[in-house]
């Protein structure tokens, strides 16, 4: 699916945009009927059958949002078409994603129970939100209900965030679907930010992967070294973060160059002080999700006792790593962020400390959590940790020294761009505006453009971490 997808970025887009600004500019329902189109087509390109699952699910979140949209006008409630709505995309959710994994523990609970294969569409978890998130907005009034199924079609399939988020609401986009405005402008930061997306995939994910990866295979305590544990934790960490938010980047650029504004995802999380602040920055679609569709609807922490906060940050937190996938570790993940929070709001964790210690615990707790969410399983993850704090197969090894020599430099620049660099030397360069400038930062967007596109075509090693999603 990955590469199908890269096939139709390099060779479908340049025909995708064409057609959007030259043949269709003048007539905005044909813009968002071609749209619709070209993304069913990019869904179904890898996996055809998919994509009618995909389209089932517009039909009925169609169907939800008109319901609720007459109940409203009726004066009548709309808890039954929200409830009804709930129920079908969380359980559409459940028998791709969950139910062999819920039919496995029964059946070691002593249960006989046939396992099918089911494979899991890509991205399911992502259009499943974006769909619920339109029923959910059009309840709230955050967004009216659309009479053309095509235009609930184009919000939910809509490519450039299809497959890897962000997770768009409804009431982000409800407007722009009919009235957004194109300008050249938008246009050529939309293509630059897709290049910088495309460089953080290309140029450091992937090869931070050739590490990470590694290390992770050897996962035992007693196959891998504590220097080799610590040297895949970093990699991985930084690996997560720019295939992440680079296919964010890529999404927000292609939104822009069709007119579109998505809100930003990733705001540098690896420079947080604490893990409130940490999920403040990292993967602010879903965060922002579960406070508004989840926490907030539970009472949040506006709730009459310690005991009700608690239990909302423990839904809240159960329900993220339920999320992620289905495996013991995604669930594990997530309750450890749910100790780690009760433990700063109620225990007051790191309150007082000096700024860099708050940052460095606050970094080698998330780093600690990302060896759980990467594990097989609750046993590998256990015995990755205590290889690296020394109870692995040996301090050092030769392998350790030859990967860190043939990708440190891969390493160095994943740790100096996690930081704010990059805007604090566009900042000092727009005071320094001048045409050499301007020139020398459209040559390097093009380098890396070139570079990233070369290493695709070579078909060089190209992970894609978000199947479990």
């Amino acid at each position: 699916m990955l590469f199908s997808s890269s096939v139709f970025l390099f060779l479908f887009l340049p025909g995708v945009l064409i057609v959007y600004y030259l043949l269709l500019r003048r007539w905005r329902q044909a813009q968002n009927i071609f749209l619709l189109l070209a993304s069913l087509v990019f869904y179904a390109w890898g996996e055809p059958w998919f994509v009618l699952v995909m389209m089932l699910s517009i039909a009925a979140n169609y169907g939800f949002g008109l319901w609720v949209a007459r109940r409203q006008s009726a004066g009548t409630g709309t808890k039954v078409p929200v409830l009804l709505a709930a129920v079908f995309n969380l359980g559409i959710l459940f028998v791709f994603k969950y139910l062999t994994f819920t039919l496995g523990i029964l059946n070691r609970l002593g249960g006989a129970f046939v396992i099918p294969g089911i494979e899991l569409p890509i991205g399911i978890s992502f259009f499943t939100f974006q769909a619920l998130s339109y029923v959910l907005d059009v309840q709230r009034g955050r967004g009216q209900a659309q009479r053309s199924p095509l235009k609930v079609g184009l919000y939910i399939s809509f490519f450039p965030q299809l497959i890897a988020g962000p997770i768009v609401k409804y009431e982000t986009v409800a407007d722009q679907i009919d009235h957004r405005k194109e300008t050249w402008d938008d246009f050529a930061a939309g293509c630059t930010r897709f290049i910088v997306g495309l460089g953080k995939k290309v140029l450091l994910a992937n090869q931070l992967a050739l590490v990470a990866d590694r290390a992770f295979l050897l996962e035992g305590a007693d196959r891998l070294t504590t220097s080799f544990a610590w040297l895949g934790s970093l990699c991985y960490t930084l690996q997560i973060y720019y295939d992440f938010s680079g296919y964010s980047d890529m999404a927000i650029g292609l939104g822009k160059m069709f007119g579109f504004h998505f809100l930003e995802n990733f705001n540098y999380p690896y420079i947080s002080r604490s893990v409130t602040e940490f999920w403040r920055r990292w993967h602010i679609s879903l965060s922002t999700w579960f406070r508004d569709y989840v926490y907030f609807p539970l009472g949040g922490s506006r709730v009459s006792s310690k005991a009700k906060h608690i239990r909302n940050l423990f839904v809240v937190w159960l329900l993220t790593g339920i999320w992620h996938g289905a495996n013991w570790t995604f669930i594990v993940w997530g309750l450890f962020y749910f100790v780690l929070l009760v433990l700063e709001k109620y225990g007051h964790l790191g309150r007082g400390w000096p700024a860099v210690c708050q940052w460095l615990f606050t970094f080698l707790m998330v780093n600690f959590a990302w060896v759980i969410f990467r594990a097989d399983g609750p046993g590998e993850a256990a015995g990755f940790l205590s290889a690296m704090f020394g109870r692995g197969a040996g301090l050092w090894s030769a392998e350790t020294g030859l990967f860190f020599r043939e990708n440190w430099t891969v390493l160095l620049a994943g740790a100096v761009f996690a930081a704010p660099v990059a805007p604090a030397l566009a900042q000092r360069a727009g005071r320094l505006r001048s045409v050499a400038l301007d020139l020398g930062y459209a040559l390097l967007a093009a380098a890396i453009f070139l570079v990233s596109a070369s290493f695709i075509i070579k078909g060089t090693y190209n992970p894609f971490i978000y199947f479990n999603f």
